[in-house]
């Protein structure tokens, strides 16, 4: 069966599939049938005229269901060995954490070892269990992204339909066993039959064909995720997230802002026939910018997909593609960067090849070699990094035990004592140091509310020349409708333009003034910050000089064991492992990224449900009675368009109050972060003080002999953190190699 211009050719084989369905007769071939569904698929023909897509959808609807073909495990998509390793690096080194664990603990109890130490390498340890690659699979309705991310999993899991079906953020995982968790937006879980997972995560159809704001809105659910034990990428570390999409409803794009913001990689999808039109090259743009790319650098982790590749029958048109797509995305102002990064497939062909356990089909093969990039990027570029990163944390920590270890052998040895008016000033130093903390927190305090009162009057002076601007911004927007003819989907394209623009207008808002706000706060608590911890260096350093210990060093290696170890406030993704600022509540110095956030709450998370009104306040008005005009048709556009911003801003004005309620959690969290990671490192620097005493003590309760013994344990402790230090080497070797 082939397309020659807007006809379709059928050989025999399949002709007697559609003799057959319109004769009620019954289809032996199952191969040809699922082939005609596939063929006949309205999706891949979206550039044709409507006449043919409506002849298509009209034979599937006296086709026989597609037949169900089940996964076959022995066929899957790819081995993915790359991720396999990735693992088993992670899993050794956390094995080691486990040792390494005993052995501090143990040294704890004996008052050896500092607490502190024993927490740290516990946090890695949870940090390296937790860890997953977020693979983040984003773009327009209709290029076919169901289709993929079936084809990723080797199983038709995700929904399929020719509108647009995803409601909300699906999370792909391994699990165990099968089974679908539903996560409300009150922070209720809920488990559901796996049988009613597709209901779940799509909208209804009845929306999809409308307007889906009233349904997306209103809806408890906060993201749906299914575990599977048998999907091969999730089981290999990968969850998978699918997005609602980007620029089909402003709701849905709110909440794809939200998934950028932890994902690791980022697949966007393009149709064959109309590759990167100019809006998607805007939603690339507007990717990188998410991804905290500058204009002069190309992204890294976005890999483009070419979908419906084989709907391009001469060899001329894919070489065009071909070309199309590199200029654009490598172009003088490039979106991506790195190789292997553009990638032309047939999502539906790959899957209909695993399914049937093909695995010499042209399309699989192409496929593979899009999903060995993405494991490449994983593993190497990113997972490489992380790994590398936990290792370096877990070495400080053995650091500080070898520093401590020392310390009480020199303690055993006469070499180093602590005297009645050192531990009377050690008592001063925790006591002044607790002091620190109380003026941190107390400062932090005093800048979080001057930051929120500042930021509040910056808001409400903004949204008083926001309907100037938005009046203005309408004079651009275009649609495709007529006023005429389609009314009804005019005003509702400009809405959602409407809400489009107030979004960004919310972005620069943050951008240009919250932004300014916090960074002058923000620099005056970090100085504060350095101020302290300086204070706190020149303490221990005083008694470095005079008693030869080590407290300098080990308050400095503990500082650099919880930053190299990921142990943000962040997800629990690789890519918030490699940036705690990434996914956390603040990070201003990383990134605050506060407009989508803030944006975000006001479509979304608040509950407005701006488009609703729009359309209801037109509608009670008499939205209908613009005019049939075939003359003034810019006059009677620009009707709507006042209207429409009347009836917006309006709504946006009455919501104004849970608005600025979102803006102060937002401006909250960033401050109680930056005054948690303080508060963090004096907690270590007091652990240090007390540390020093309990090794006194203990050396003056022993004897002799005690002593003797006490130092024979001391070695074995210490060849035990050699070795554990020679593992974490070899893993890294292997991992290398």
């Amino acid at each position: 069966m082939i397309l020659i211009g807007n006809t379709l050719e059928i050989d025999s084989r399949y002709l007697a599939v559609l003799e057959a369905s319109f004769s009620s007769q019954a289809i032996s071939d199952t191969a040809a049938l699922a082939e005609v569904h596939s063929l006949l698929d309205p999706a891949r023909f979206q550039s044709l005229d409507s006449l043919f897509v409506r002849a298509a959808s009209h034979i599937i609807e006296y086709l026989p269901e597609k037949p169900k073909q089940q996964s076959n495990p022995k066929h899957s998509v790819s081995s993915y060995q790359e991720l396999q390793k990735f693992q088993e690096y992670q899993k050794q080194l956390d094995r080691v954490c486990g040792q390494l664990h005993l052995t501090l603990l143990e040294g704890s109890d004996r008052s050896v070892f500092s607490r502190t130490l024993t927490e740290e390498v516990t946090k890695i340890s949870r940090n390296l269990q937790s860890q997953r690659f977020r693979v983040a699979v984003v773009g327009e309705f209709s290029k076919g992204k169901s289709t993929l991310l079936n084809a990723l999993l080797g199983e038709e899991i995700q929904p399929v339909r020719d509108i647009p079906c995803s409601g909300t953020v699906t999370i792909l995982k391994y699990g165990s066993q099968r089974r679908v968790i539903c996560r409300y937006k009150d922070g209720r879980e809920e488990e559901i039959p796996p049988a009613q997972y597709q209901e779940k995560a799509s909208i209804s159809e009845e929306a999809a064909l409308g307007s889906c704001e009233d349904e997306i809105i209103n809806s408890e659910i906060k993201e749906i995720v299914f575990e599977h034990p048998e999907l091969e990428l999730c089981r290999n570390g990968v969850e998978i997230i699918d997005s609602p999409g980007l620029n089909e409803q402003a709701e849905r794009t709110a909440v794809t802002q939200q998934v950028l913001k932890t994902a690791d990689a980022v697949i966007f999808l393009t149709h064959a026939q109309n590759a990167l039109t100019e809006k998607e090259r805007e939603l690339l743009l507007y990717l990188k910018k998410e991804l905290n790319y500058a204009n002069y650098q190309g992204a890294s982790n976005i890999f483009i997909v070419v979908n419906f590749f084989d709907l391009l029958r001469r060899e001329e048109s894919r070489t065009q593609v071909r070309k199309r797509v590199e200029t654009i995305v490598n172009g003088a102002n490039p979106i991506i960067a790195g190789e292997n990064r553009s990638h032309f497939i047939s999502a539906q062909s790959a899957l209909d090849a695993i399914l049937a356990g093909n695995e010499n089909d042209d399309h699989l093969k192409a496929f593979h070699g899009f999903t060995k990039s993405v494991e490449q990027f994983l593993t190497v570029e990113r997972g490489a990094i992380a790994l590398n990163q936990s290792a370096a944390g877990i070495k400080q920590i053995i650091n500080t035990g070898c520093d401590e270890l020392t310390q009480y052998r020199e303690m055993l040895e006469g070499k180093l004592t602590v005297s009645e008016a050192d531990k009377a000033k050690i008592f001063e130093q925790i006591a002044e140091v607790s002091g620190r903390d109380v003026k941190i927190r107390l400062l932090a305090n005093k800048l979080r509310e001057e930051s929120i009162g500042e930021a509040i009057e910056s808001w409400k002076e903004w949204v008083k020349i926001l309907p100037d601007r938005l009046a203005t911004k309408s004079n651009k927007w275009t649609s495709k409708y007529s006023h005429i003819w389609s009314q009804d989907k005019l005003i509702r394209d400009y809405a959602n333009q409407f809400v489009l623009e107030l979004t960004q207008e919310i972005d620069v808002w943050s951008d240009q003034k919250l932004q300014f706000i916090l960074k002058q706060k923000i620099e005056t608590l970090d100085f504060k910050f350095k101020e302290e911890f300086y204070a706190i260096r020149q303490e221990f350093q005083e008694f470095d000089q005079r008693l030869n210990t080590s407290l300098v060093t080990q308050f400095n290696n503990l500082g650099i064991a919880k930053n190299l170890g990921g142990i943000g406030i962040g997800g629990s993704g690789i890519a918030s492992s490699i940036n705690p600022d990434i996914g956390g509540p603040g990070g201003f110095l990383g990134g605050l990224g506060l407009g989508g956030l803030v944006a975000a709450g006001l479509l979304f998370f608040a509950g407005l449900g701006i488009i609703p009104v729009i359309l209801g306040g037109l509608a009670a008005g008499g939205g209908g009675a613009f005019g049939l005009g075939m003359l003034d048709v810019d006059g009677i556009h620009n009707q709507i368009k006042q209207k429409i911003c009347e009836l917006g801003f309006q709504k946006f004005k009455e919501s104004e109050e849970s608005i600025s309620e979102k803006i102060q959690e937002r401006i909250k969290a960033v401050f109680d972060e930056r005054y948690e990671t303080a508060s963090g490192a004096i907690t270590q620097a007091i652990s240090l003080w007390e540390n020093l005493l309990e090794q006194q003590e203990n050396r003056d309760r022993q004897n002799q002999a005690e002593c003797e013994a006490e130092k024979v344990w001391l070695a074995d402790k210490r060849r035990e953190l050699e070795q554990v230090q020679n593992q974490i080497e070899t893993i890294l070797n292997q991992s290398a190699g």
